[in-house]
């Protein structure tokens, strides 16, 4: 009878065999073990089109950056400060373009870059928007701040001061020698006391015929104002013979606190019939529109030399103006103080003294020369003085 061995019976499961271990060295124990391989990539994702897409997106995004980026650097441009370091005029003329406006402003140093303006006068929609004329930029403007100056309209403005008393043929002159306007003057000159003694405000380029029209129409609109609020027991015919008095009044006297009571003066003269004898009117007749020269005095000639407008020798009022009156005078003609005075004379500080009377009046030319007199004794020992060589105080007369 043969003998088994416990646990080896037939129906005892058998061990599996284990693998043989395989030693390794030292060198490959150190060694890293290789790691799990990518996945492979699919045909898709290596396809032209999705490349290019990829290129494009990534252009598309650094030209947005870049677009913001030269955004904001331009704007900062735009409307930082300018490089002008004072202030100065530009002129802009009729029909130029956004473009020839640039390039100018930046070869006079008003802008550091031409192209930034006319892409920031595009932004804001100014393109067609500046307008010509001539401005004033002030220093360090900004490129918006120019923009604004000539899209405003707002030009530098010229001042042409006609002063009252002038003749037609001396505001004339003025006219024509204004440099700022532009053009002949016109062909015919207009009549005596038909422009209007004002400021004219205009902008370089205005032409000259155009502030004669200006002046002509503010005249004929004051005088015709003026002329329906006078009072009504003047005796003045018409239009031409108020603005005529006027005139005289005007280069009677500088003074508005005494111009009503000159006007009175020659209203009631003319109320009396008696000669207007102004001494204005002699030197409007003998030298006319020209005026009379300032080293020129009036001589006893002078005054009893007859012309049309010698107040001296002929009745009434002259045929026409002798200047151009201001609103003052003609105020004063068309409601003269209420007085009786009949004369005036000067009183040696720049007004008159009147009198009723020629009694009175006679005082008064009598004072008024002896006036003079010490002037001219002042002059002499003024002259005495410094041929002595003394002082002018210790040989004047008080």
């Amino acid at each position: 009878m043969s003998m088994n061995t416990p646990g080896m019976g037939e129906g005892a499961p058998r061990a599996a065999p284990s693998s043989p271990i395989v030693p390794k060295t030292a060198q490959e124990a150190l060694r890293p073990e290789t790691g799990t391989p990518p996945p492979r990539r699919s045909r898709a994702s290596r396809s032209q089109i999705i490349v290019f897409m990829n290129f494009v997106v990534s252009s598309v995004m650094l030209l947005i950056v870049g677009a913001g980026a030269a955004l904001y650097f331009g704007k900062q441009e735009f409307s930082g400060q300018g490089p002008s370091t004072v202030a100065t005029t530009f002129m802009v003329r009729p029909s130029t373009g956004v473009a020839d406006i640039a390039d100018q402003l930046e070869r006079r140093g008003l802008i550091s870059d031409a192209r930034i303006f006319r892409l920031g006068v595009r932004a804001y929609g100014n393109d067609g928007a500046l307008k010509a004329g001539e401005y004033e930029i002030q220093a360090g403007a900004s490129m918006r701040d120019i923009m604004d100056l000539l899209k405003s309209g707002k030009s530098m403005l010229y001042s042409l001061t006609i002063p009252e008393g002038l003749t037609v043929e001396q505001a004339w002159q003025r006219i024509a020698e204004q440099e700022a306007l532009t053009g002949d003057m016109p062909t015919q000159m207009p009549e005596e006391g038909t422009l209007a003694a004002d400021t004219q405000r205009f902008t370089r380029g205005a032409s000259r015929e155009q502030i004669v029209k200006k002046m002509l129409a503010d005249q004929k609109e004051l005088v015709e104002s003026i002329w329906a609020r006078r009072a009504p027991d003047l005796p003045i015919a018409d239009v031409n013979e108020f603005v005529t008095l006027a005139s005289i009044v005007e280069k009677e006297t500088a003074r508005g606190d005494e111009r009503s009571r000159v006007a009175a003066v020659f209203i009631n003269r003319l109320n009396k019939g008696m000669r207007l004898q102004s001494d204005p009117t002699i030197i409007y007749g003998i030298f006319g529109g020209k005026g009379k020269p300032a080293d020129r005095p009036i001589y006893r000639s002078d005054i009893d030399k007859p012309t049309p407008y010698n107040t001296y020798t002929i009745k009434g009022l002259p045929p026409t103006p002798i200047a151009n009156p201001g609103r003052a005078s003609l105020e004063a003609v068309a409601n003269p103080s209420k007085t009786d005075d009949l004369y005036f004379v000067a009183d040696g500080t720049g007004g008159h003294v009147f009198a009723a009377t020629l009694e009175e009046h006679n005082q008064n030319v009598a004072r008024w020369r002896a006036f003079q007199r010490n002037i001219v004794e002042d002059e002499k020992a003024d002259d005495a003085a410094k041929k002595d060589g003394t002082t002018t105080n210790a040989v004047k007369k008080n």
